[in-house]
């Protein structure tokens, strides 16, 4: 398979949606530092980490499918890099529910997206557990690599080979199965004297409290939790993600109502009991960072834009305002009780467009800006300048500009020109989140790599693209030895 790299998108090739679903299908094989077969380009010396992804491995259990990919238990694979030669070592997370299902090959917990136990809707009425899958991101902190699923705790792993060593309360930190975000955020930039690592926990109700965490990542005391707080807030909230500046992180409280009555009578999953409400506004909550300059002050709470969010990008500071760029829908995007995943109409499912919010914090309202119609997700910046004001932005995006489609391009974008460059893996190729590692040697904000997983449908396997983070080249190319589902988060560790 060729991929093409231009300024602009020019191929325009309808996707073939075999090609697409085919990445449907689960893993069959753990391996351990198994070397990767370069196809194009050459071994990056400089690079000395490792690449960390997450995302669903399982999808199909004794004939049944799961109902949307979010329900597949989570695998762990990491591309450890040595003076710039890969290799790969892949694993499931030994959950509870993995190892129970496992052993009868048979799904017994309903999925939050849809999955069902076998026996209908009576065998599902009234039976409220939930797998943690642990499939949504994976990080380090401290000693441990952790892998993340929002609505309960983390799952710690062995970073030399992925063996799971079981649920952690983070040295006591978490209550038991405590809520703990998938999505934190690793901050070069903070008060504090050293890269701290900034996440939150969430319990939702009529009143929603968000537990805000910052735990020291570097040095001696590395995993150490040292700034936390508690705010609590009207209404339901569905917080998948933040963003963080200097002093503030700051939440979208997405307009929506949950009804639960469908999850607990056993007809629907509880993310699909999900509803955007037209006559509700979305809020943003703003909370103070204890590490920054408005440490103990109450937190805001403003009017924000209509739209639904998974994702954000970045926020930065201006006067008194805060700039956030995020990833708006227009509805709650969810696979319904009668539809297939594998066969989704595109057309009919809400897309996502680069939005920026523009947060006056004094005036206590809030601006809209569209920064791209283009589909997209998955958008990034360079970690060092995260909290920031940044210039570039990296994005998982389809391959035409106008319309939904899957996402197989990346894309390239000045946050203040507008100018976009993309690299695609068009028509055949499938892109995942783009992750974006810093050069070592400059400090320059678009220097650095872009690991891209493909979905190489030609082949019906996994590829690993590195790309020049500047012009979005390619530099490398190998071909993977086992074949990983479109997947979720990632990150890199350096060595």
């Amino acid at each position: 398979m060729t991929y093409i790299q231009d300024k602009q998108i020019k191929t325009n090739q309808a996707f073939n949606k075999e090609d697409w679903s085919s990445a449907y299908k689960n893993v069959e094989t753990e391996l351990t530092n198994e070397s990767l077969k370069i196809t194009k380009g050459e071994n990056i010396v400089e690079l000395n980490g490792t690449l960390l992804r997450n995302g669903p491995g399982i999808l199909e259990r004794g004939g049944q499918w799961v109902h949307h990919p979010f329900d597949g238990d989570g695998m762990i694979t990491a591309i450890n890099f040595k003076n710039g030669k890969p290799s790969l070592t892949n694993k499931f997370v030994r959950t509870k529910g993995y190892i129970e299902e496992t052993k009868i090959n048979k799904f017994v917990y309903r999925g939050v997206f849809g999955t069902q136990k076998s026996g209908g809707i009576l065998n599902n009425a009234l039976d409220l557990k939930f797998k943690n899958i642990a499939n949504t991101h994976v990080v380090k902190l401290g000693n441990e690599v952790l892998a993340l699923w929002e609505a309960a705790g983390p799952h710690a792993l062995e970073p030399s080979n992925l063996d799971t060593k079981g649920l952690t309360t983070l040295n006591g930190v978490l209550k038991a199965n405590e809520a703990f975000s998938a999505h934190p955020k690793a901050d070069f930039n903070s008060n504090y004297s050293s890269e701290v690592m900034v996440t939150f926990g969430v319990q939702t109700g009529p009143k929603s409290t968000i537990r805000l965490m910052e735990f020291s990542n570097a040095g001696e005391n590395s995993g150490e939790l040292i700034f936390d707080r508690k705010d609590t807030f009207n209404g339901f909230a569905f917080l998948h993600d933040f963003a963080i500046t200097t002093n503030w992180a700051i939440f979208l409280q997405n307009a929506i109502d949950f009804n639960p009555l469908p999850f607990v009578m056993g007809q629907k999953g509880a993310a699909q009991c999900l509803k955007s409400n037209p006559n509700k506004k979305a809020k943003f909550f703003i909370i103070p960072r204890e590490s920054g300059l408005f440490k103990g002050q109450p937190s805001i709470t403003i009017d924000a834009p209509e739209g639904f969010v998974f994702h954000h990008v970045n926020a930065f500071e201006k006067d008194s305002n805060i700039i956030l760029d995020s990833i708006f829908y227009d509805d709650f995007p969810s696979v319904g009780p009668d539809e297939n995943f594998r066969d989704i109409d595109f057309d009919q499912y809400p897309a996502g467009n680069l939005k920026r919010s523009i947060i006056d914090l004094k005036g206590k309202k809030s601006q809209f800006e569209t920064l791209s119609t283009q589909t997209c997700e998955f958008a990034t910046v360079n970690p060092k300048f995260l909290g920031l004001k940044a210039t570039h932005s990296w994005m998982a995006c389809t391959d035409k500009k106008t319309g939904n489609a899957p996402l197989q391009a990346i894309k390239k974008i000045n946050l203040t020109t507008k100018e976009e460059i993309y690299w695609s893996a068009a028509p055949s190729g499938f892109v995942s989140e783009p992750i974006m590692v810093p050069s070592q040697i400059s400090n320059k904000e678009d220097d650095g790599y872009l690991f891209v997983l493909i979905w190489n449908g030609s082949r019906r396997g996994s590829d690993l693209v590195i790309l020049d983070a500047n012009d979005l080249k390619e530099l490398a190319i190998y071909e993977l030895p086992i074949s990983i589902p479109h997947g979720l988060h990632g990150s890199w560790v350096n060595n």
